[in-house]
Parts: structure tokens; C-alpha cells; sequence
């Protein structure tokens, strides 16, 4: 008799169980199970969109390339943290790159929330091509879900700033977290769309990937284009990417995944930050207008850091991070397994690390891994004979005459 009550018993659970797997929004559990934590190589899991290059422009490769030697202790902080890819670029010359782990320059992985700066210099050139009023025009304006209630207040810039004041679960190691489901799930615009707004939007400084998702959807529904094709239209075209990239989505011939998910390589993710160092330029083109990248690469203080138990942010602008380092500034994009582009103005410098693992450990809201790898990058780019930039073309590319970068100390 105890042996048919435990019999009906698991009969019952795996019934149940295979019911709830059957609902569609469910799907994404045996994904999530089969796949577990994210993983730079995910690629490959999920149907992707082609972001198309433009013409190639090979990175000048600087006389001294790759003559600096790492130390001991550098190697280290990059091996501990299972680096595959550093590179280091003055202006628009590499000084220096080395990959790991089978890794190369051409192997491609995933951005994650770097992906999230990247859409920030979308908005800006939706704004300047006259798709969106400005970043204070409301959500509503385009998504009509928005209308209605407190997430009638919401707008362009509170979605910029990460600060909403909506429901989104952002835990990564939860199975039913929002953002398991928006990175393994089938139903990102349902998801994001379904949520509640738990906060005064533009208050507080509070990081919700599903705010860069709902960005996309205005993109997509502002120029009637994916998110990829206006992205190879204004800007991976445009700063000479020598690869396509790809961008993953939901589902075959769904949404792309915005607020992570780009998936390149490392010369080409240092493009980036070489757009961000000359202001929205590409040898002499403005492609992000300099009106727009003012308002964006600034920390937004009016702003409580939720994180830093109320503080006025100074770490975040509209997407982009920001610190300070012996003495010089940095702007900086960032992905969750420690994926960076470096900006420092101040030194004409760009910065690429790429790897599986970042420090949990923080200082101020800052991962400690990032002053690692910028002491590495001011190292290699303080080494006296790169002050002379002089250049050698390892291909027939047409760049503009380099300005002689400031190494300070």
C-alpha cells in the first residue's frame, strides 16, 4: 500500500512537472538547466542577427608593438581571472595584445552588459537623425503599454540612467530570476513589457538590465529597423570593424538580446572605445553627435546610488561607468564576466580585457579587477619610447596624421 502511495506520489510530481515544463514561457528552464551560469562562447546556443561591417580598416600596429614584457604580478592578475584577450591601443594604433586560452583576435565572445553602451550610442544617433525628440520623451511616445498608470512617467532618460523604478529581478544565479528568462527565455519583449513600476522613476540609480531592453523597442519602433541593422547602419560600418558581428536573439527571427549579447572580438570591441576617445568621431566623420556624448559621459549625481546605500552616483552616466585612475579618468564599458573597454582621454588611451571571471570583490561600486588591468594599460602605455608614436602600416589604410598623446606620470 506505502509503495502505490509513493508510486502515485512521483507519478503526480513528474505530471506536474511536465505540465509546468509544457507552458511555452517555461521553455527556458531546461535551457537554463542544461546550460547553467552564462559563458562568454554562448554564441553558438542562440540564433543570432549579422550586425554588417563596412570597409575594413585595419588597426596601424605601433614600431614598438608588443615589445613591453608583462611583470610577474601582472600576469598573474590577468591569469587568476582567466583572461583570453588584452589589448591596448593609443589613439588609433595597437601597442599591444596577448590572448589565452586558445583565444585569438579574430575568436569571437560575448559582450554582455557591454552591449548596454553600445545602445546608449544608438539613442544618440536615433536623437540625431530626428527618430526621437530628445532622451526626455516619454517611453509612451513609442511603446504604447507605457500609457497608462506610473509607467506613464517614464522616459527616455530614466531608461538611460538606469533608473525607471521598475520591477525587473536583476539576480544571475536565481533560475527564475527575470534575468534568467530574458537570457534563456523565448519571450524578452513580453518580459520586459510585464513589469511594475516599485519605485519614483529618475530618483534613484538602481541596475536593471531590462531598462536597456525597453530602449531597443524604442529604437526598433523609432526607425522601423532591428536593432542589428541600425547599429551596422550608423556605427559598425562606419569604424572600419574588420568583422561582421552578431548580435543574439530570443528567438529565430525574434528581438535582439540589447542589454547584453553582442558578440565580437577584441580589435573590434577596441573600436568602440576609439569612437568614445575622439568624441563620436571616425577619421574626421562625426558619427555620435559631441551634443549628445557631453550629456551622456557624465556621472549622473542628481541621481541616490541604491548600491552605495544612497550616495549621488558618480559612477554612472547613460550607460557608460566611470573612475578614476592614478591621477587620470576613465570611462569604461562592462560586461559581468569582466568584459571592458577602456576610455582615458587624458592619455589617448584604449583598453580591451576580455575573460570568463571578474572580482567580486569592490571598491566603491568598482570591481578591483578594473585597477588591475588599468595599472597594466598606463604601464604599457607610460613605456617612454611609445611617446614618439612612430608607426609602421601593416596594411594600405588610409588614417589621418596621429596628435602627440598626453603619457602623464
Amino acid at each position: 500500500m506505502k509503495r502505490k502511495i509513493l508510486y502515485g506520489f512521483i507519478t503526480l510530481v513528474f505530471a506536474a512537472l511536465a505540465i509546468f515544463l509544457g507552458v511555452p514561457q517555461n521553455h527556458y528552464i531546461v535551457k537554463a538547466l542544461r546550460y547553467q551560469k552564462p559563458k562568454i562562447y554562448h554564441c553558438d546556443i542562440f540564433h543570432n542577427r549579422t550586425v554588417e561591417k563596412g570597409e575594413a580598416e585595419p588597426w596601424l600596429m605601433a614600431e614598438s608593438y608588443n615589445t613591453y614584457n608583462l611583470k610577474d604580478e601582472q600576469l598573474v592578475n590577468l591569469t587568476k581571472t582567466r583572461t583570453v584577450a588584452f589589448l591596448v591601443a593609443v589613439d588609433s594604433a595597437i601597442i599591444y595584445e596577448s590572448y589565452w586560452e586558445n583565444h585569438e583576435k579574430d575568436t569571437y565572445s560575448n559582450s554582455f552588459s557591454m552591449a548596454k553602451s553600445i545602445v546608449s550610442l544608438l539613442v544618440g544617433c536615433a536623437i540625431d537623425d530626428g527618430f526621437i525628440e530628445s532622451i526626455d520623451q516619454p517611453v509612451s511616445a513609442f511603446i504604447p503599454e507605457f500609457s497608462e498608470g506610473e509607467k506613464s512617467r517614464i522616459t527616455i532618460r530614466h531608461l538611460l540612467t538606469m533608473s525607471s523604478g521598475l520591477s525587473w529581478d536583476e539576480a544571475y544565479s536565481s533560475l527564475f530570476s527575470t534575468t534568467t528568462q530574458a537570457y534563456y527565455g523565448k519571450f524578452l519583449r513580453e518580459l520586459v513589457l510585464d513589469q511594475t513600476v516599485i519605485n519614483e522613476p529618475g530618483k534613484q540609480f538602481n541596475y536593471l538590465s531590462g531598462d536597456t531592453q525597453i530602449l531597443a523597442l524604442i529604437l526598433t519602433e523609432a526607425t522601423g529597423k532591428t536593432v542589428s541593422e541600425y547599429m551596422s547602419e550608423k556605427i559598425w560600418s562606419k569604424i572600419g570593424a574588420e568583422h561582421d558581428a552578431f548580435w543574439s536573439l530570443d528567438r529565430e527571427d525574434g528581438i535582439e538580446k540589447a542589454y547584453c549579447c553582442f558578440n565580437s572580438n577584441a580589435r573590434d570591441f577596441a573600436r568602440i572605445g576609439r569612437l568614445i576617445l575622439n568624441r563620436g568621431q571616425w577619421n574626421g566623420v562625426q558619427v555620435v553627435s559631441d551634443e549628445y556624448l557631453d550629456i551622456t559621459l557624465k556621472p549622473t549625481q542628481y541621481l541616490s546610488d541604491k548600491e552605495l546605500n544612497g550616495v549621488p552616483t558618480e559612477r554612472y552616466g547613460h550607460k557608460w561607468w566611470f573612475t578614476s585612475h592614478r591621477g587620470h579618468n576613465v570611462i569604461y564599458a562592462r560586461g559581468i564576466m569582466g568584459q571592458y573597454i577602456f576610455i582615458a582621454p587624458e592619455l589617448n588611451m584604449v583598453a580591451v580585457r576580455l575573460g570568463h571571471i571578474r572580482s567580486n570583490e569592490r571598491v566603491n561600486g568598482t570591481p578591483v579587477d578594473v585597477f588591475d588591468y588599468l595599472d597594466i594599460a598606463m604601464d604599457i602605455v607610460a613605456k617612454p619610447h611609445y611617446s614618439s608614436m612612430l608607426l609602421r602600416m601593416n596594411v594600405n589604410a588610409g588614417y589621418p596624421d596621429l596628435v602627440e598623446p598626453n603619457f602623464g606620470q
